[in-house]
């Protein structure tokens, strides 16, 4: 039977809440925007990338997530809000997108860091906005969490993909959030700072060397690449919301309680980019 007709402590809009939630999760819909803009997949776009190009996005992926973590330890504050304001979030993304797209490739290593900046101030707004406080260092954390979350390859979207991502962090953040607490102990915050960007890294350069390889398709304006801006950080807003979703039902209902009845949730594959633009990221 379907755990879901048997659970009575969820509302029907919290369940509701947790089946989008998986949805959006569990499906890769980047790719498929991208596609649809640049005409074409993006696996023959990777195609087209000049030769050291790797180097590039992974030196700028680096640089981003650190500067990104010492946002995130630091003061990453936002006003007290009941709902998310991510308009301007998207027009500062696609505004850099724009002015990266008259400078090509060898813009990625500035462009990168500052999207990057805006898109956590973003995710931490929708975190607040769903009820988790960025006081706490362990939400701030969270916030960084949601850059490794669009990076799955299409293989592993299928199977609560979403908890895999979450398991192969929890100890990385976990000793982030013990170190961190005590400010005495700086001599060790450099290694583990540097295990847990290289683990969202891993994940999160899938993501940069997509939206790389539109911008580097012919006749790709700077138009355009505000366009690729503007479906990238929309992409990491859905995923935010979702997110910080689950883990408002886990403080209310128990983790472990919550993630079996994610994962006996069904994806029908041909929902996912319906439910993604069902994401109310407004």
């Amino acid at each position: 039977m379907d755990a879901l007709a048997i659970t009575y402590e969820l509302t029907a809009e919290e369940l509701g809440q947790l089946r989008q939630a998986k949805l959006v999760l569990e499906t890769p819909a980047l790719p498929i925007r991208l596609a649809r803009l640049i005409g074409m997949p993006v696996e023959k776009a990777l195609l087209m990338l000049p030769k050291g190009w790797k180097n590039i996005v992974h030196r700028s992926v680096a640089l981003a997530l650190r500067q990104s973590l010492n946002l995130a330890i630091g003061s990453l504050q936002h006003r007290q809000s009941e709902s998310a304001s991510p308009g301007w979030h998207q027009g500062a993304v696609g505004l850099t997108g724009a002015i990266g797209g008259t400078l090509g490739l060898l813009s990625l290593p500035v462009e990168l860091p500052i999207s990057t900046t805006i898109m956590l101030r973003s995710i931490a707004d929708i975190a607040q906005s769903e009820g988790h406080s960025l006081k706490e260092l362990n939400t701030r954390l969270s916030c960084l969490e949601v850059f490794a979350l669009g990076g799955g390859q299409p293989s592993e979207t299928s199977n609560n993909h979403y908890w895999i991502v979450r398991a192969s962090l929890a100890q990385t953040i976990s000793d982030t959030t013990l170190v961190l607490a005590d400010r005495a102990l700086e001599k060790e915050t450099v290694p583990v700072a540097v295990r847990l960007i290289n683990a969202v890294a891993s994940r999160f350069g899938i993501v940069v060397s997509n939206q790389t390889a539109a911008k580097a398709v012919p006749l790709i304006g700077a138009a355009t690449s505000a366009s690729i801006n503007l479906i990238f950080i929309r992409h990491f807003q859905r995923l935010a919301r979702m997110h910080f979703t689950v883990k408002r039902l886990e403080k209310k209902y128990g983790p472990y309680y919550i993630e079996n009845l994610y994962r006996s949730i069904a994806v029908p594959v041909s929902s996912a980019e319906l439910a993604q633009d069902s994401v109310p990221i407004l």
